[in-house]
């Protein structure tokens, strides 16, 4: 078992010591994201929609760099500071699984997030075949 850096400059950069995702054997790892925009590497200004959006074109990007689609995706995680946001984020995170089987999904609240963000979604995907 070899694991794959996977990393997309479209992307948002690592903020710490980690990869934007690994691919170990058929799955890629996607990191969990919040809302960086890649050309500053700062978190975005805006609401927890314009978060969400942001993420999921972050997502698209690094699994797009592992050879993936959102139509690959088998599972994710979203992670919310306040519960009452799922509202507001489930439908802009639904619309990439329109056209596919949606994956399994855990969505939790949390304390507090990376740099003040009030989302972070993680992903795993199946290498496409």
């Amino acid at each position: 078992m070899s694991a794959e850096r996977i990393f997309s400059p479209a992307g948002p950069p690592p903020i710490g010591p980690y990869n934007q995702a690994v691919r170990v054997d058929g799955l890629i790892f996607c990191s969990g994201q919040i809302a960086i925009d890649p050309a500053t590497g700062k978190l975005i200004d805006g609401d927890v929609a314009a978060q969400t959006r942001q993420i999921m074109r972050g997502l698209e990007a690094v699994l797009a760099a592992a050879g993936a689609t959102f139509a690959d995706v088998v599972k994710t995680t979203i992670f919310l500071t306040d519960i009452a946001d799922f509202a507001i984020v489930n439908p802009i995170y639904g619309e990439p699984f329109a056209n596919s089987v949606a994956p399994a999904r855990s969505t939790v609240a949390v304390a507090a997030l990376p740099l003040g963000a009030r989302v972070e979604i993680e992903a795993t995907a199946r290498r496409p075949a």
